[in-house]
């Protein structure tokens, strides 16, 4: 008897454990937001000193090239690539303290560029965006069954583009394969294009490749010349 009441209790103590390890696991599982700018490298995103790219968009007649260094820590940035009227420029500047034409031509851009570039990490660091996770659907361009996230920015409080939105179609890795934008949050998507060509740029995965319909026009967004320069690092490493 003594060691049925003893084989019962220690059963029930492993059961219990197994239940409260089951429960623990449940509350630490991150988020949607997590989950998908941890597939990309969140968790690494401190190793990385600098960033530099250029942004390319083909688009019919409608060429667009600009070149990106980004230093992290005190938020520099270079840009070399054409000004507002096509003329060739190169410029740096700290996003603490633009000068009025920066602002106007310039800033507006890297920050549109930049998202293309590492917009799952912003699904964490934007806390004004509201993530919505929509459950399991068939994504736009026969990419498949894929869980839906939408994200929305508020359409006061800030930015360059209030208002705007986005569907994330997310496979099973938690890395994004398709996306709608929304530009103001209208109804019907302004742009829907893949995510493809992923590399690796050090510890940080980078969706080189964009391709899709504006309008009802081909249209492609890519990325060329990728690499991060690390902590503690003499040069970059190119994203491959």
């Amino acid at each position: 008897m003594f060691r049925s009441i003893v084989r019962s209790t220690i059963a029930s103590c492993l059961f219990a454990g197994s239940f409260f390890v089951a429960a623990s696991l449940a509350q630490e599982k991150p988020d949607i937001r997590h989950q998908i700018a941890d597939a990309y490298g969140l968790a690494s995103w401190s190793q990385v000193e600098q960033i530099r790219y250029t942004f390319n968009v083909d688009a019919g007649p409608k060429k667009v090239a600009r070149t990106w260094t980004w230093e992290i820590k005190p938020d520099r940035v270079t840009y070399e690539g054409p000004d507002s009227s096509g003329k060739p420029v190169k410029t740096t500047y700290t996003r603490a303290n633009m000068p009025p034409d920066v602002v106007k031509d310039v800033d507006p851009n890297f920050i549109n560029d930049q998202y293309w570039l590492l917009f799952p990490f912003h699904l964490v660091w934007d806390k004004d965006a509201t993530v919505e996770d929509k459950g399991m659907t068939t994504a736009p361009m026969g990419k498949g069954r894929v869980r839906k996230v939408t994200v929305t920015y508020p359409k006061t409080g800030g930015g360059y583009t209030p208002g705007d939105s986005y569907d994330l179609f997310v496979g099973a890795d938690n890395r994004v394969v398709v996306w709608n934008f929304h530009r103001g949050g209208a109804e019907k998507p302004t742009l829907t294009v893949t995510w493809a060509d992923y590399k690796m740029a050090g510890p940080v995965h980078i969706a080189e490749d964009h391709r899709g319909t504006l309008g009802d026009k081909p249209f492609r967004l890519f990325f060329t010349d990728v690499a991060v320069k690390l902590a503690g690092a003499s040069d970059f490493v190119a994203a491959k």
